[in-house]
């Protein structure tokens, strides 16, 4: 039986320069930094990759948590740091947030990109924008405000 969503994750060539967004300018907490050396037989068989070694993160983030992996071994090839979102693969991590217009101002200041200011979709029950983290990934961050006779944001994500 599954019992709901513990974590996301996200291979990165830089883990520091993703804490110093995840970490710091987000404020998730890091509960693991391990990092495995070549020749760990275990991560050789769930990573299904030879002679693998990485730096491993894992971040909470409310009810839920966000791993990172910075590989040492193999070498990863390069990702698009602007994939666009129609392209297969996870296409984004959602964070909720109180006072969107806040959040985005905040974020802008210190450089982050996004895709379009806040956008009101009231027929979800919810305010949102798009941004991307230092690689690319994208980050929603959603605010749900409160409709009567409309569909959940839960349902937004399986509409748009």
């Amino acid at each position: 039986m599954i019992t709901g969503i513990h974590h996301m994750a996200i291979s990165t060539p830089d883990a520091e320069r993703l804490l110093g967004f995840y970490r710091d300018l987000l404020g998730m907490k890091v509960v693991l930094d391990h990092t495995w050396p070549v020749g760990t037989e275990a991560a050789d068989a769930i990573t299904a990759l030879e002679g693998s070694s990485a730096r491993q993160m894992l971040l909470r983030c409310g009810n839920a948590h966000v791993e990172l992996f910075e590989y040492r071994a193999p070498e990863a090839r390069p990702g698009d740091p602007d994939r666009p979102v129609c392209d297969h693969g996870i296409t984004h991590l959602c964070l909720d947030v109180e006072d969107l217009d806040a959040e985005y101002e905040r974020l802008k200041e210190a450089g982050v990109r996004f895709h379009c200011e806040p956008q009101d979709l009231p027929q979800f029950g919810v305010r949102t924008t798009y941004a991307r983290d230092p690689d690319g990934n994208v980050v929603e961050l959603q605010e749900l405000t409160p409709v009567a006779d409309r569909p959940s944001a839960v349902e937004h994500h399986a509409t748009v």
